[in-house]
């Protein structure tokens, strides 16, 4: 679809970019470590280099390479907070629960942009801000109130006029938003390679091309079989963590059941001429606007224009399947006008039915996390931070997510159907706001 320059990536504007990195070789001898992670996207690398900081041995392994999946594929937006606002969190779990969980998701950003700066990740970290706007005065209220919130407490937000909203995104489309300081944005291919790198210098272990094919309860802890089965090496681990997210498979009963992997597609223009791209989001934040069925757009370090929303569920087959993202384009920036496209790509978000990451502990020395919903950056990062805590933490140490079971969504065979359904309900809902 389009050039790139590390063949085993899918096709994208990150992959082609990135450099190349060789650092995860396949496994090829057994080995024992005291917390083996299946997953080298943002959770697993973030609990493995925290894991790795308090004097843990750890091994990572991945079907394909680290940051293949969602974390080499995304729109490079670290947006802290949830779907829900704090008061609703409030409202949902009560305060004792809902305190922590606000202070954690709260604060996800830092801890994206303190391991960069710690760790020097070369990844093109600009923190500018999100801005929130919205077409419908009816939605104005409710960003509103959501802007109050969050600046109760204690985030740096600011509420603004359509005016205002024009003047920051360069568009006329919208009756006004906010902006949420606490954001930014980075290049995350290689915020997830950096995130291995640092790991490694460590004492990580990162194997590529390693899928696991079973994971075996024994005495003391647990094996993970390897591609070659029962006969290949494997490894030993007093504890396992699963990270696998948007790209989940059968490895543990019903996992892949309980979210559901839509598609979310992207475009980027050819680099814009200075004067023009000036006219775009001239102070570098990242936007996603108030819909439903949402767009996010953003400018990237060499001046592309990046539009993301969402897709078909298969994977795209060309340009075609990419022409809606195109046509936002056009419409939100006529000044764009015969714009050319250089690269077009898609990755998996992991859904889940209560818009909520989730967390599992099915069985001794085993936890699972996943289910960032399209905040994955910040929220991924930050869980892998907390996880690690929890694994290494005395019984008790507080942790800020509720531990659930797993919950297979019903008829979860039927989830391309599930995504169509939600994508007419939600334009509806959309064009009636």
């Amino acid at each position: 679809m389009t050039k790139h320059s590390n063949p085993a990536f899918p096709p994208s504007l990150w992959a082609a970019t990135a450099g190349e990195f060789s650092g995860a070789p396949p496994l090829q001898a057994s080995a024992r470590y005291d917390v083996a992670i299946v997953g080298a996207g943002y959770t697993g690398l973030s609990t493995a280099l925290h894991l790795a900081q308090a004097g843990v041995s750890v091994c990572v392994l991945d079907a394909h390479a680290p940051g293949w999946g969602a974390s080499g594929r995304n729109g490079g937006q670290v947006i802290p907070g949830l779907k829900y606002d704090p008061d609703q969190l409030r409202v949902m779990f009560g305060s004792a629960v809902a305190d922590p969980l606000i202070a954690a998701i709260g604060s996800a950003a830092d801890t994206v942009f303190d391991l960069i700066a710690r760790h020097g990740i070369e990844c093109e970290a600009q923190r500018a801000g999100w801005i929130q706007p919205t077409h419908s005065p009816k939605m104005m209220r409710a960003l509103e109130a959501r802007a109050r919130q969050w600046m109760a407490e204690g985030a740096p937000a600011q509420l603004m006029d359509g005016a205002e909203v024009t003047r920051r995104i360069g568009t006329g489309a919208y009756v006004g938003g906010w902006k949420d300081e606490r954001a930014g944005s980075l290049h995350p291919l290689k915020y997830c390679r950096g995130l291995a790198q640092a790991a490694q210098r460590l004492g990580v272990v990162i194997h590529g091309d390693t899928r696991v094919t079973r994971l075996e309860r024994r005495q003391g802890g647990w094996r993970l079989h390897g591609p070659s089965g029962e006969q290949g090496p494997h490894i030993d681990a007093e504890r396992v963590v699963l990270a696998t997210n948007g790209y989940t498979d059968d490895l543990w009963p019903h996992l892949r059941q309980s979210v559901i992997a839509a598609n979310s597609f992207i475009v980027a223009t050819r680099p814009l001429p200075p004067a023009l791209g000036a006219s775009i989001l001239p102070g570098g934040e990242v936007t996603s606007d108030s819909r439903r069925l949402l767009l996010y757009y953003r400018r990237d370090a060499q001046g592309r224009l990046l539009m993301g929303g969402r897709g078909p569920f298969g994977e795209p087959q060309g340009p075609a399947d990419f022409a809606h993202l195109e046509r936002s384009v056009a419409l939100l920036f006529p000044q764009l006008a015969g714009v050319e496209y250089e690269y077009r790509w898609s990755g998996r978000v992991a859904i889940t039915r209560d818009f909520l990451p989730h967390v599992h502990e099915p069985a001794p020395g085993l936890s699972i996390a996943l289910g960032y919903n399209g905040r994955g950056i910040a929220m991924a990062t930050m869980m892998g931070q907390r996880l690690a805590q929890r694994l290494i933490g005395p019984a008790g140490t507080a942790f800020p997510f509720p531990v659930s079971t797993i919950a297979p969504i019903p008829l979860h065979g039927l989830q391309r159907f599930y995504i169509a359904a939600g994508v007419a309900w939600y334009s509806v809902l959309d064009r009636f706001s």
